[in-house]
């Protein structure tokens, strides 16, 4: 009888985020013996989570719009959509000692800071932005250059340079109109008419992590947290070899696929002979920016609004996100739960401050918004910091995107810098993941080497 039994290809993922779980949930599935290398002590990437008064929390604030079609149909492949949720949202903006509401074309109207010629002139680009579908010209100008053109300098002041600063700090300056289009394009298509409506997980994204690394698992797959990998090479026999600071978990592989930031992947491949300069200087020439992050309970409802962001520079962080308003009082325990958060570069001082030093400093920036601000009645706080959370889309940015499959022969590359008009976010990084899972399944010929 023909022996019909075949060896299973092994496949290793550096980074346990949902593009490095989509990957390995979906050639597991596959039959591929699946391997997950992880850094930190949780899957989830910047979605991992914690807890804070037994309720299910992530530590960077995330939600799902009803257009996130790829991560909804993956929540209900593995089971867990039904606890998906969409709720009405609200947002706000925060300039000059006043909190406006911002949400429909009447809020607009009334916002007051501009002159009416101005509002006007706001909601007709915004309405173009929205309906604009040829998008390539916009990676030729700045986003500051674009709208100070068009939407004129008073609007861009108020309402759009305070955003860029608080989004990109000092590269606020250098980022395409592309960028902005992206945000603003997805936003308003997944709109139900003027309404906007965000999903969460009842439980957090958690949720859908642990179902994806349940899986992996049940199908026989390894993951490794707390794994710190040092180098990636290739053996004589054609594998790839993944270097760990633990010898047990040093292995080789037929495909590795790496979803850490791309200077990172630089760092683990520039010794590697396969490895091209011109590759090599792609993965360097992308800037990134960080992010700090504040989440607190409290007994005190502070603001009713679900985003509030904040064109204000006396105030020392960009936005404030009550998951309460979004996702109702009973789904945080009684209490009122914040988030605050803040995009600096990497030598900035809130990464080398104390952490409790941070959020008084937040919290002082509370009470200059909101005078009834109690802080005293906040019952618990935690700070988390993030290096690499943005990509800088400055001019020019495609021409540095490297390719998803590398010069070294069955290693990929899969990070948020590569998708790209699109901007980061869990719906992108599932999409990434399956495609990524699609090439290996394809057995396709590598560029420069043999079939």
């Amino acid at each position: 009888m023909e022996n019909i039994i075949t060896k299973k290809e092994s496949v290793a993922v550096i980074g346990a985020g949902y593009t490095g779980l989509t990957v390995g949930y979906r050639l597991s599935q596959e039959g591929y013996a699946v391997t997950v290398y992880e850094k930190s002590p949780l899957t989830g990437g910047l979605v991992a989570g914690f807890d804070m008064d037994g309720i299910p929390l992530e530590r960077a604030y995330h939600f799902l719009y009803t257009t996130d079609r790829d991560v909804i149909n993956l929540s209900e492949e593995v089971g867990v959509d039904k606890d998906l949720t969409f709720h009405d949202s609200s947002v706000s903006t925060y300039y000059d000692g006043t909190l406006y509401p911002f949400m429909t074309p009447f809020d607009l109207l009334k916002f007051t800071p501009l002159s009416l010629w101005d509002r006007i002139r706001t909601g007709a680009v915004g309405f173009y932005l929205q309906k604009l579908t040829n998008w390539k010209p916009l990676t030729k100008v700045t986003a500051q250059e674009w709208l100070t053109k068009w939407n004129g300098k008073r609007a861009t002041e108020i309402i759009w340079t305070p955003l860029l600063k608080g989004k990109f700090d000092k590269y606020y300056d250098k980022v395409t109109m592309c960028w902005l289009w992206s945000r603003i394009h997805v936003r308003a298509n997944s709109k139900d008419s003027t309404q906007e409506k965000l999903g969460y997980f009842k439980g957090g994204f958690r949720v859908l992590s642990d179902a994806l690394t349940d899986r992996i698992v049940q199908s026989d797959g390894a993951i490794y947290t707390s794994s710190n990998i040092s180098e990636i090479s290739t053996e004589a026999t054609g594998k790839l070899k993944v270097h760990t600071d633990d010898v047990s978990t040093t292995k080789t592989f037929d495909h590795v696929v790496s979803t850490t930031p791309s200077h990172i992947f630089g760092k683990l491949t520039e010794h590697h002979p396969q490895m091209t300069s011109d590759y090599l200087q792609k993965l360097s020439a992308i800037d990134y920016i960080g992010a700090v992050v504040m989440v607190f309970s409290t007994e005190q409802e502070i603001s009713d609004y679900y985003w509030h962001n904040i064109n204000d520079d006396r105030i020392p962080f960009l936005v404030l996100l009550s998951k309460t308003s979004l996702s109702g009082k009973e789904s945080t325990g009684g209490r009122y739960l914040y988030y605050i958060g803040e995009y600096v570069p990497h030598d900035h001082r809130y990464f080398s401050m104390d952490k409790n030093a941070i959020m008084d400093e937040w919290k002082d920036g509370l009470g200059k918004m909101f005078d009834h601000f109690d802080a005293t009645q906040i019952k618990s706080e935690e700070l988390f910091t993030f290096r690499n959370a943005q990509h800088i889309v400055d001019i020019g940015y495609e021409d540095k995107i490297p390719s998803y499959k590398t010069p070294v022969k069955n290693l990929y590359l899969a990070n948020f810098s590569q998708i790209f008009p699109d901007d980061r976010g869990v719906n992108y990084a599932v999409k990434e993941g399956e495609m990524i899972a699609q090439m290996i399944l394809e057995h396709k010929p590598w560029p420069g080497h043999d079939a």
